[in-house]
């Protein structure tokens, strides 16, 4: 193309167009970063109750402030055999809890409470203190000697205790064991829930 039949200021305005388009570009990708590992898209308006909303909002910029994959507030109560557990937990890390799946305890601990026998010993213990003989026949055991193996595992992880105060010879679960086995069952109620899987638990 001839020089003097060039339109220089169409130019000039066409690379400015593209220069400021740029510009907008990297300032918006400066202002909201590409989601990453550690980036946690801030949810707004995520529940009807304004509080919980906030509470999540909150979670997110938490996160997202020092790096972390996400954080989990949880709490709760339960109250059965005259006794009552209450618990908040916030803020809790989800980093540091993969940890402890990488480390090898929570294999351990879902061993111990795994098992379909020392697991239905465990619930009837949550829902009011039982003998080893009551433990015997509601579960089904030929011996009282079967429950006594049963329960070994969970006596050893301070799991459950004797009540030695209220009712000698009667086991119940630990206060500070509690909340752990119930927000365990609630996370095992989400993984189970048909409205989000088609799959089948073997």
């Amino acid at each position: 193309m001839n020089d003097s039949a060039r339109d220089y200021g169409r130019e000039i305005d066409e690379l400015r167009e593209e220069i400021a388009g740029l510009r907008d570009l990297l300032e918006s990708r400066e202002a909201k970063p590409e989601r990453g590992s550690h980036t946690v898209e801030i949810m707004r308006n995520m529940h009807p109750d304004q509080r919980l909303s906030e509470m999540m909002e909150e979670l997110g910029e938490k996160a997202n402030a020092e790096g972390s994959t996400g954080r989990i507030t949880y709490l709760g109560m339960f109250a059965s055999g005259n006794r009552q557990s209450n618990w908040i937990k916030k803020a809790a890390c989800c980093d540091d809890l993969m940890k402890i799946a990488e480390s090898g305890l929570a294999a351990k601990v879902l061993a111990c409470i795994g098992n379909e026998t020392r697991l239905k010993m465990l619930i009837e213990i949550l829902k009011s203190p039982k003998t080893v003989a009551e433990l015997t026949e509601v579960c089904g055991l030929s011996s009282t000697g079967q429950a006594y193996h049963h329960m070994k595992p969970l006596l050893t992880a301070d799991v459950i205790t004797e009540d030695t105060a209220e009712h000698r010879g009667r086991y119940v679960v630990q206060p500070h064991r509690v909340q752990g086995i119930i927000m365990l069952l609630a996370g095992i109620s989400d993984m189970v829930d048909t409205e989000y899987t088609s799959g089948e638990w073997e």
